[in-house]
């Protein structure tokens, strides 16, 4: 199998939720929510992409970095690449239905953990899906973390005791899902959160919290507040907002903020090897991918999800070594071109 006959396989098996598009822009399914594409116009899927490729790379070769490193430690767990599976879920709701949850997350889980990565296992509308993705998730020794919608505190706090149970070795919750239409369809609230409400989710366990959907300084300084360990840059995917900027355009001044203070993930139309590095250097500690781990694991199970991370490493060693990069730690703006 090579990712060519993974690609090929994902159309099918996505039973018409995903094109799987040569280029995953969202053009092609631009306001299919449910489905797998961007809310209202989709430009805010879009931009996302746009944001990425408008930044360009300084290639330089006259340097030592020959075999960089590109291993990181997040959390205590060693990674190949700085690449997390982002919580999708939602098999009948959003990808074609063709596919069962426990089948798809236990390939992202497994090929994941194969290819030394982690996954994140998501929540959703359909409250058994959450039960099926950690009942996963504890055969694989907990090895994974755990992302729980912005619930009312009380049934967040709930489901992080279900995650504590699996063995998730940390806990998130993706704030940004306060506006997804798929709830909203299952009647189920969630809501924005204050500083205090996030400050007793984060007090109700031992394990690092990260925060996802912040765009904003004004977000991320209120998340070093409220005494989260992480926080992910995201506009979820652009499936909840239209009409918001790139992430890569709103991580700079976050970091800038930020970094230092607390651990910086972002996740926004990552596609390659080469995006992963572009938002290293804007200032992520790693990056989460989504959408592709949908297509790799519909195209090539447990297989293709390895496969897929294995080509991510292989595009970042070699945009590291033509960027003149040692290791993760050395990228860094030098490697953008015109900052």
């Amino acid at each position: 199998m090579d990712y060519k006959d993974v690609l090929k396989s994902a159309r099918q098996n996505l039973n018409g939720s995903c094109r799987v598009c040569a280029v995953c822009n969202g053009k092609a399914c631009s306001g299919e929510v449910p489905g797998m594409g961007g809310k209202g116009t989709g430009q805010a899927f879009t931009s996302n992409i746009d944001a990425l490729n408008s930044y360009k790379l300084n290639m330089r070769l006259i340097h030592d970095a020959k075999h960089p490193d590109t291993s990181v430690n997040i959390f205590g767990k060693d990674m190949d690449i700085p690449v997390f599976a982002a919580p999708v879920s939602g098999t009948t709701l959003n990808m074609g239905g063709k596919i069962s949850e426990e089948d798809y997350i236990s390939w992202v889980i497994g090929g994941c953990l194969d290819a030394g990565i982690y996954p994140m296992v998501g929540d959703t509308a359909v409250d058994s899906f959450l039960i099926t993705n950690l009942k996963q998730l504890e055969k694989f020794n907990g090895e994974g973390i755990a992302v729980i919608k912005p619930w009312e505190n009380k049934n967040v706090i709930n489901k992080i005791k279900l995650a504590e149970k699996a063995g998730a070795f940390a806990i998130g919750m993706d704030i940004d899902a306060a506006g997804l239409i798929t709830l909203a369809l299952h009647g189920k609230p969630v809501e924005p959160k204050t500083v205090e409400e996030i400050k007793e989710i984060v007090k109700s366990t031992n394990l690092p919290f990260i925060l996802k959907g912040v765009m904003t300084v004004e977000d991320a300084k209120l998340a070093v507040e409220a005494g989260v360990d992480a926080i992910v840059v995201s506009d979820h995917g652009g499936r909840v907002l239209d009409q918001t900027p790139g992430v890569a355009d709103v991580l700079p001044k976050i970091a800038d903020e930020v970094k230092g203070k607390i651990t910086i993930f972002a996740d926004g139309g990552v596609r390659s090897g080469v995006d992963v590095l572009k938002l290293i250097a804007l200032g992520a500690d790693a990056v989460l991918i989504g959408r592709p781990f949908v297509t790799a694991s519909f195209g090539g199970e447990r297989e293709g999800v390895k496969l897929y991370v294995e080509k991510l490493k292989s595009e970042l060693k070699s945009a590291m070594v033509l960027t003149g990069c040692k290791d993760i730690k050395d990228i860094d703006r030098k490697v953008i071109y015109n900052y």
